[in-house]
């Protein structure tokens, strides 16, 4: 059950590279729900919702990924934000 919901900006080169793509087929390989969407300044935003230890493990990926799951493009810094989950169902790339 979900409980949890991530709002996240990543700053970085993180368009036009595969980023929000990379996101997305971490987030369904973890059973999260949300989206990943390029913001008009450069950021991408990520929303995740699941149980709180899952959504956090995406936090670490997005944050620094093993090299064995190559991310694509850099990230300089991540905010992320915690509150209750919402309800959403699926996981898109906006």
């Amino acid at each position: 059950m979900a409980d949890a919901r991530m709002t996240a900006h990543v700053h970085g080169n993180v368009q036009g590279v595969g980023f929000r793509w990379w996101t997305r087929s971490r987030a369904l390989e973890l059973g999260l729900a949300g989206y990943a969407k390029n913001l008009a300044d450069g950021r991408v935003e990520v929303v995740a919702e699941g149980e709180r230890g899952v959504v956090e493990k995406l936090e670490t990926l997005l944050r620094e990924s093993p090299s064995s799951e190559r991310r694509p493009g850099s990230v300089d810094h991540v905010q992320a934000q915690y509150g209750p989950a919402k309800g959403t169902q699926g996981f898109e790339e906006r």
